[in-house]
């Protein structure tokens, strides 16, 4: 669980994660891109936390194709993946860097399936709920591809991962109790169909709609 007595602590690297570090309980993974447009705007930061109060930071440069250690964690099958709104973050992932990843969890999905008492399912809303932390997304719209990010940018950033291991418990312990596990994890499995799909063309059209 994220130490909230302390700041966080933020690691900014280059190009790629450092090697030999260990997410023993999974790793919180989000993204920033220039835009919602994934055929146009281009990724530009990585952020990954155990959940344990650190983030490491991977700026992405202009025309990079690869993160060789980057990938190996998001595609190692041991380690569970853990975002909110999965299905932009392996999209941008997959379309910028070439990293499938696997296996995933979802806690926007999971908070549909389980939080079924209300709409308000975005990254501030669950985590003020289920960690009781309330959010700054003041940084929400900046430009991530600037190579200097300010203090505020990067503590934004590490926000968005440091307290998802403990919305995925709180999540999980709901849908254990509406016995919905099954279709939690027929709901992952799909995702990289549905990003596919998304990154084919048919983003915003619903092809199973009569």
């Amino acid at each position: 669980m994220t130490d909230r007595a302390s700041p966080p602590v933020i690691h900014l690297h280059q190009g790629d994660l450092p090697a030999g570090l260990s997410f023993p309980n999974g790793v919180a993974v989000d993204s920033e891109t220039q835009g919602l447009n994934l055929a146009r705007d281009r990724l530009c930061l990585v952020q990954l936390s155990a959940g344990d109060g650190i983030c490491h930071l991977v700026q992405v440069a202009q025309g990079q194709t690869g993160a060789p250690n980057l990938k190996a964690l998001c595609e190692d099958p041991s380690v569970v993946k853990i975002f909110h709104y999965a299905r932009f973050d392996i999209a941008a992932l997959k379309r910028w860097l070439g990293i499938d990843c696997a296996p995933v969890y979802c806690t926007k999905i999971a908070s549909r399936l389980a939080r079924t008492y209300t709409d308000g399912h975005g990254l501030k809303d669950v985590v003020r709920e289920l960690a009781g932390v309330d959010l700054d997304k003041q940084q929400q719209s900046s430009d991530w591809a600037r190579t200097d990010l300010s203090p505020a940018q990067q503590g934004y950033a590490a926000n968005d991962v440091l307290y998802l291991h403990e919305v995925r418990d709180r999540l999980d312990e709901m849908i254990r109790r509406e016995g919905r596990q099954a279709m939690l994890q027929s709901c992952f499995d799909f995702l990289p169909h549905r990003v596919a799909l998304d990154l084919a063309g048919w983003g915003e059209v619903d092809i199973f709609h009569h």
